[in-house]
C-alpha cells in the first residue's frame, strides 16, 4: 500500500463521511420555517388531538354524561382491581 492509498484510506473517506453527516445535520436548521414564539400571532387553524379518533364522534357518550353506570370497573391509587 502506498502513502497515498494510506492517507486516502485513513483520512479523507473519514474526513468525507463526517463533512456529509454535518451537512445533513446543518441543512435542517437552516431550511425550517420560523418558530412560533410566546406573544406572537397564532396564524393556524385550531387542532384537536385525541388519541381515540373514535371519542371524537358524535355518538359517543361517556357513562357519567349519560347518568347511567354500568361500569363493573373499580380500583384506584391503591390499584385494588
Amino acid at each position: 500500500m502506498t502513502i497515498v492509498e494510506t492517507v486516502l484510506v485513513f483520512a479523507l473517506i473519514p474526513l468525507a463521511i463526517y463533512g456529509v453527516i454535518t451537512l445533513l445535520t446543518v441543512r435542517p436548521k437552516a431550511t425550517r420555517i420560523p418558530r412560533y414564539r410566546p406573544g406572537q400571532e397564532w396564524g393556524y387553524a385550531p387542532v384537536w388531538w385525541s388519541a381515540n379518533p373514535a371519542g371524537l364522534s358524535a355518538e359517543h357518550h361517556s357513562a357519567a354524561e349519560s347518568g347511567t353506570s354500568d361500569s363493573t370497573a373499580k380500583g384506584g391509587a391503591r390499584g385494588n382491581w
